[in-house]
């Protein structure tokens, strides 16, 4: 029962929020959660949550792009036809977790300038001082940790295009070159290949780890 009624939250939730960003409203999307009793803090938690699990499946994405592409690179006979149409779908793949992290990056950076607008001018509301104060410390300590938390997130977001660009000039070259010259002449980017993508996954790794620190803090 508990999880049907999880389930149903969640997918009433989906439906307000894809007809709210649909039409721009996005104070209307603010007032139907909080009818529900849920507040922009935990809409921000859901999509500090959200952009974590986005690069978490950004990742792995570009460590199989990479595993395949080296398999590639390094081609000892076979259907190159076969290898291009691996290394694309790749590619393409990885294009798609990209816009991801990125969408879902956005839409924290979006909740978390309303919330701390709307917490700001709630302090003006307190009758005690004491409470005020208190609110207004923790209204700071939020800010920090966020800002270390977006500061990770857009770190790792940078990595991306180099990546992103040196499988499509990879996928591009193929394209047009398809015989096994053209790949053994690709090989020398290998390295570099691999140092940019472990970069991505270094400071993803961190972002991750900043993710989670953010939502252990705010729940």
């Amino acid at each position: 029962m508990k999880k049907s009624m999880f389930k149903s939250r969640f997918l009433w939730t989906i439906a307000i929020g894809t007809i709210c960003l649909f039409f721009g409203c996005e104070s209307t999307y603010y007032k139907t959660m909080e009818t529900m009793g849920y507040h922009k803090r935990d809409i921000m938690v859901d999509r500090v949550q959200d952009a974590r699990d986005a690069q978490e499946e950004a990742k792995d994405q570009f460590e199989s792009a990479l595993e395949q592409f080296s398999t590639v690179l390094n081609f000892q006979g076979g259907d190159l036809e076969e290898k291009y149409d691996q290394l694309k779908t790749q590619y393409e793949a990885s294009e798609e977790k990209a816009q991801a992290v990125r969408l879902r990056i956005d839409e924290v950076e979006d909740v978390a300038e309303d919330l701390f607008v709307e917490w700001q001018e709630e302090l003006n509301q307190y009758t005690s001082s004491s409470l005020r104060k208190s609110s207004a410390r923790k209204l700071a300590e939020t800010k920090r940790q966020y800002a270390q938390l977006i500061g990770a997130m857009k770190r790792a977001e940078r990595k991306i295009d180099p990546v992103l660009n040196a499988f499509r000039d990879q996928v591009l070259y193929l394209k047009h070159n398809l015989n096994a010259q053209a790949i053994a002449s690709l090989q020398s980017e290998l390295v570099s290949i691999e140092s940019d993508v472990a970069r991505l996954i270094r400071e993803m790794d961190a972002s991750i780890k900043e993710a989670n620190s953010f939502i252990a803090s705010m729940q």
